[in-house]
């Protein structure tokens, strides 16, 4: 049946002979994919097409009843990639991502004797209940799952070696799927854990029940990916690997550290085929990018972009490289690591093992006559003095700092020893930035929002009260299969932004505090942290709850230092 369907299909004659070859080769349960990608018709669009040929019935939104899928042998739900549907009839029903050939038809009647009713469903939904259901990689352990105590002969131990390399191969596809920035496999006393950092926060992941046993094997194929030694389990080692397949290309970083129960693994991820993010992708207000244009089109100064590790930081670098970079001036990048790649763009990745850091980078870059630098981060007074002199003999130069707002950086530089002069020639702006995620647009819900809790929150926030003026109602997170049961899907940053002028020249020569320069800038217009996560959260893009979450609030402040109306 299914090969009489695919030789019907309307838009697989639109294909090449070769493309058709690698359709009919696909196995059932990554045709619709295939046919997806070859096409460019979305998946929706394609079942369809199947429903319309085979006069099967769609099923939007299949509930599966998990007591059956028990009683199913894992691998041919694996094989076939379908899964019985609740069905209150009482008919068996059995949802499919490929119509059903004979073969199909005759092992369920064998295995369960009754005939059963098909119906197409979503590919996503299957994979994702199968990867809730038997974990992250399971089909890779199917075969051992059902033979474990018969591993005996040396050919099944290479089978176990293949089934090995497609888990690993598995769970880092899973993690690109995710858009996972980190990986972390972590042995426990009775499991071997692992977990995904997705939207900055750590995602446990499903996995087979049997993967325990197979702790060592799963650890020493990552080590012997990233090239260093598997029998070293004593001392953390550090690795990198190059890991490439049909929609990713990534730079991994290995690091290992020996614990109680086996040696814990984290990956980082670095997507070279990732889409640098645009000014808008990034959050950007349409008044800031403007304030954002007009240093960046200056010959020369520093730009400072702070926060906590995972704010954001590097990524807003690149996107101000991609903004400036033109044939007409030299760009150079000092990174650690080179995390995107840029066209037109030198880009230097510091080596501290040859005692290459950005210090001494930064010295070199400076005698190849460049327009623009990028300086990963001012780890040093070494290399904020370099930075600061590079400024000030006509470069513009980009880094960053840790610092938890914008004026923080001014005082900051002075502590590492800058001269407050200097500073207040050299800097032209900071930002001070933050990612919060993003409410999933499926399933978050808006809740009636009282003007007592409004004042709170305001007050709170240190925010004029007329800024919640006509609020009703805000938006919070619920949680579905979409996003995880998280709530949230994706992340958007927050910004203040510092424009160091003639205003703050005094305060910073004579070495204000923090507390002191912020007035000031917020007088003359800065639009602090909580202000921009508050228009967020009035947009109905993220939850009250996720702002204060990000954001340190400083508790002694008082009510003072409410930021003006104006403000």
């Amino acid at each position: 049946m299914a090969d009489m369907i695919l030789d019907k299909i309307p838009f697989l004659e639109r294909l090449t002979e070769e493309q058709q070859l690698e359709v009919a080769e696909s196995h059932p349960k990554e045709r619709v994919r295939v046919l997806s990608e070859l096409t460019g018709k979305t998946l929706d669009e394609i079942l369809g097409a199947l429903s319309d040929l085979t006069q099967l019935e769609i099923d939007p939104n299949p509930e599966f009843d998990s007591e059956r899928v028990r009683e199913m042998p894992s691998r041919f739900v694996h094989a076939y990639h379908c899964l019985p549907i609740v069905d209150e009839a009482g008919e068996y029903v059995l949802g499919t991502v490929w119509p059903p050939d004979g073969l199909m038809d005759d092992w369920v009647f064998s295995t369960t004797g009754r005939a059963v009713t098909w119906k197409l469903v979503s590919p996503e939904l299957v994979n994702r209940f199968v990867t809730e259901f038997f974990g992250v990689g399971s089909e890779s352990f199917q075969d051992e799952e059902e033979d474990l105590d018969e591993i005996v002969a040396e050919n099944e131990e290479e089978d176990q070696d293949a089934a090995i390399i497609r888990f690993v191969n598995e769970i880092i596809h899973q993690a690109v799927e995710d858009k996972a920035t980190d990986i972390h496999i972590e042995p426990q006393a009775e499991e071997l854990r692992i977990r995904y950092r997705v939207d900055g926060g750590l995602v446990s992941i499903p996995v087979p029940d049997s993967l325990r046993h197979y702790q060592d094997a799963v650890i020493s194929r990552m080590k012997i990916m990233a090239k260093i030694n598997i029998s070293e389990r004593r001392r953390p080692q550090d690795g990198r690997i190059n890991y490439k397949s049909a929609e990713s290309e990534l730079d991994i970083r290995l690091s290992t550290v020996p614990t109680l129960y086996g040696e814990s693994v984290s990956l980082r991820l670095l997507n070279k085929k990732s889409k640098p993010l645009t000014f808008v992708q990034l959050g950007l207000p349409e008044e800031d990018r403007s304030t954002i244009d007009e240093v960046l089109a200056l010959p020369h100064g520093i730009v400072l972009v702070t926060g906590p590790t995972g704010a954001g930081k590097s990524t807003s670098l690149n996107a101000f490289i991609r903004e400036v970079n033109s044939s007409d001036k030299r760009v150079i990048t000092i990174e650690d690591p080179v995390e995107y790649e840029v066209e037109g763009v030198n880009q230097i990745q510091v080596n501290n093992e040859i005692d290459f850091g950005f210090a001494q980078a930064l010295r070199h870059v400076l005698r190849q006559d460049p327009d623009i630098i990028m300086v990963g981060e001012m780890r040093d007074s070494e290399t904020a003095e370099i930075g600061i002199q590079a400024s000030l003999t006509g470069h513009l130069v980009f880094s960053t700092l840790h610092t938890n707002d914008a004026p923080g950086a001014l005082t900051r530089l002075i502590d590492m020893g800058i001269e407050p002069f200097l500073i207040a020639s050299a800097i032209e702006m900071v930002i001070a930035q933050r990612l919060v995620r993003r409410l999933c647009s499926h399933c978050s819900e808006s809740y009636p929002f009282s003007h007592e809790e409004m004042t709170t929150t305001l007050r709170h926030l240190r925010l004029d009260p007329a800024k919640g003026v006509g609020v009703t109602s805000l938006k919070r997170p619920v949680g579905c299969g979409q996003c995880r049961n998280t709530g949230y899907s994706g992340r958007v940053g927050i910004y203040e932004i510092l424009r160091v002028g003639d205003h703050l020249h005094d305060l910073i020569v004579e070495q204000a505090s923090s507390r002191e320069v912020r007035k000031k800038a917020l007088l003359h217009g800065m639009r602090p942290l909580e202000e921009s996560g508050w228009n967020l959260v009035k947009s109905g893009a993220t939850s009250l709850a996720e702002i204060f979450r990000v954001i340190e609030m400083d508790t002694s402040m008082d009510d003072s230092e409410t930021i003006p109306m104006d403000g």
